[in-house]
């Protein structure tokens, strides 16, 4: 592990997915694997009537990265709903592809690092592409 890829602050991020345990009454479960990588994520999003999210719970087994991925995403989400998801997404992927703009995300900032890391990318993504395939299951349902 390089000192200015895997840093404390990230580290801290990583062990806050405990923060987050999976919900056992979630109408929203999803699980997904990054096929380059193998980290995986079971994510469970509870919803309000206008399909925002109001509770996040998760099982993250990935590296570092993934795992501070997963917990932006679920300190964050709440209040937002699929539309703003999915930008978040664009943007962290368009961040990473060499874009100017950081992702319109809280935290992620952080995860600069990660940029020049392309094999790491498909775990820090993997939270949001989870919560995307969740929420459009719900409005699929609904």
């Amino acid at each position: 592990m390089s000192a200015p890829l895997y840093n404390r602050d990230i580290l801290a991020l990583a062990v806050a997915t405990s923060e987050f345990l999976p919900l056992a009454d979630a109408p929203n479960r999803v699980s997904r694997r990054a096929p380059l990588c193998g980290s995986a994520i079971i994510l469970d999003l509870d919803t309000d009537a206008a399909g925002h999210v109001t509770r996040v719970g998760m099982h993250v087994e990935a590296c570092a990265l993934g795992q501070a991925s997963a917990a932006l995403l679920a300190r964050h989400a709440p209040g937002r709903g699929l539309a703003e998801i999915r930008a978040a997404r664009a943007g962290i992927a368009d961040w990473f592809a060499g874009g100017e703009l950081r992702p319109d995300w809280p935290g992620f900032d952080l995860l600069a690092p990660a940029r020049d890391y392309p094999a790491r990318h498909g775990a820090i993504l993997l939270p949001f592409d989870a919560a995307i395939a969740a929420l459009e299951g719900r409005a699929a349902a609904a």
